[in-house]
């Protein structure tokens, strides 16, 4: 059985980048909760707009918490494809179970279901101007929204979720990181934490045996 590792944290912290860090110095593999929003192609496309994304009920959380258990008992999962464009799943995509297993996104810490899985608990922080930037970013170059957009969605849903939301989960964190500086220095500390909490539970596992 491997490491099980959360990571949320606002929208524009840095999580994604610092995850891709994460796996590109210890290895394993991400389940990204930006893939189990609902399928939402049983509703017309005005219909699907409409929808606040930015609540955890968009979330498919009993899904994404059976395949993390999946995961952590050796199990292959077919991880959801989703489609930010349209809302609805595309496909999947088989996800092999690894030595280490980053779960990120805005509401890994929400619900005690996912917790109750994480071996540590990750909350990755940054000033909301600077977080605010790199959404304007992301949505425009990954998204294909326009500066308007965005900022209607950040003003209308992203900023209130945020405060009731994913702010609030911060308490049940492990370990918070400020990511308002050099990405590795922030990819640094939390490689450190991770190293640990593995390395203990080895340790622990051998005792058992």
């Amino acid at each position: 059985m491997g490491s099980l590792i959360g990571i949320g944290g606002g929208t524009g912290a840095g999580k994604t980048t610092i995850v891709r860090a994460l796996v590109d110095r210890m290895g394993g593999t991400v389940i990204d909760l930006d893939a189990y929003y609902h399928d939402r192609s049983g509703l017309p496309p005005a219909e699907r707009n409409r929808i606040n994304y930015d609540d955890p009920v968009a979330i498919d959380a009993v899904l994404l918490v059976a395949h993390l258990t999946q995961l952590t008992h050796g199990e292959p999962v077919q991880k959801p494809v989703y489609s930010f464009a349209t809302h609805t799943r595309i496909g999947v995509e088989v996800v092999a179970p690894a030595r280490l297993v980053i779960v990120e996104g805005l509401f890994t810490l929400w619900w005690e279901s996912l917790r109750s899985l994480l071996d540590v608990k990750i909350f990755v922080d940054a000033p909301s101007d600077l977080r605010l930037i790199r959404r304007i970013r992301r949505d425009i170059s990954e998204r294909g929204r326009s500066v308007d957009q965005v900022l209607q969605q950040y003003l209308g849903t992203v900023r209130p979720m945020h405060e009731r939301y994913v702010e609030p989960t911060r308490a049940h964190a492990d370990l918070v990181v400020t990511n308002d500086g050099p990405m590795e220095d922030a990819a640094e500390r939390m490689i450190d934490v991770v190293r640990r909490r593995m390395i203990d539970g080895m340790a622990a596992t051998a005792v058992r045996r």
